[in-house]
């Protein structure tokens, strides 16, 4: 018996696909709003903040010429610039490792679920809930070096009280001890959460195999953390880069800019001194500095089938 077929009877299969392909899939009515909400408070201001970064944008001006990057060729001959660069830089990576070493050892330390273990979590993790500024606020009253109960209690017991917040080379230093105590709880919880979901079986036969507890945290615990050392490491990034309120409450940029971040200069040249093309060039810098940084920890962090 020989089947024949016909030209229309071939060509069938790709107009199903096709009308298979534009059928209505429910799932975008639900994702739509998200997508509009993003269109609209995220993805049209960052088009809108470049497009003002080419362009010489004065608050209450009705010109705003176009002069391409040289608003960014600026940036780049900016001595103060590249100091609030560096000094966002050594905030972020320090208090971003301080917080994620700290943590970690808090997290071991209090992994086992004891009466007191709950008090200290909590006192912990308390500094995380209050805002920034009233911690800038607190810490600003606590190392007056008049009233201060920080230099009362060094007074005390005889050493020195140094001006904690108008030294040039304690300042910074200063703004990255409060930001690893301010986040220190976060980093704790997270991680902790992490270490609870660790088999008690894995830690059993690395022990019977004979392996130290070093050994255990290095080949059992941290690669189980991996997920939740990425979440703390890039929230801690982004916070890091966006460093405002500490020192705009504590410092306000000083002494000598030596605690000047980005945002405060971006705040400075936009709200201070109108020049809304400069500062939207720094948004951008800043904008890409996040974006690279948060690519690389994702990169680098990646969960493998060989983990």
């Amino acid at each position: 018996m020989v089947i024949t077929t016909t030209r229309h009877e071939i060509a069938a299969p790709p107009r199903s696909r096709k009308r298979r392909r534009l059928r209505w899939n429910p799932a975008y009515a639900f994702i739509a709003p998200s997508i509009l909400i993003i269109g609209v408070f995220i993805a049209e201001p960052i088009v809108q903040s470049a497009w003002m970064s080419l362009h010489t944008w004065s608050i209450g001006s009705a010109h705003h010429p176009f002069v391409g990057f040289a608003n960014y060729t600026a940036l780049w001959h900016d001595s103060r610039f590249w100091n609030a660069l560096r000094v966002t830089c050594v905030y972020t990576v320090t208090v971003g490792l301080g917080q994620l070493v700290c943590g970690l050892a808090l997290a071991l330390r209090l992994q086992r679920t004891r009466w007191y273990t709950a008090l200290l979590r909590t006192a912990f993790f308390f500094p995380f809930i209050a805002s920034l500024v009233v911690t800038g606020i607190v810490w600003q009253f606590l190392l007056d070096p008049q009233i201060g109960l920080v230099d009362g209690w060094l007074h005390k017991v005889g050493l020195g009280t140094p001006n904690w917040l108008q030294s040039t080379s304690l300042a910074l230093p200063t703004l990255i001890v409060v930001g690893i105590w301010k986040n220190l709880g976060f980093a704790m919880i997270v991680l902790l959460a992490g270490i609870q979901t660790v088999p008690d079986v894995l830690h059993e036969a690395a022990r019977l195999d004979g392996a130290s507890a070093l050994q255990r945290l290095r080949y059992v615990t941290l690669p189980a953390l991996r997920p939740a050392i990425l979440f703390t490491a890039v929230l801690a990034t982004i916070n890091g880069l966006q460093l405002f309120d500490l020192s705009y409450v504590m410092t306000n940029g000083g002494p000598l800019f030596h605690t000047e971040s980005l945002v405060m200069y971006l705040y400075q040249r936009g709200f201070v001194d109108f020049k809304l093309g400069n500062a939207t060039a720094i948004s951008m810098v800043l904008f890409v500095i996040i974006l690279a940084v948060s690519l690389i920890q994702l990169r680098l962090f990646r969960y493998r089938d060989d983990d």
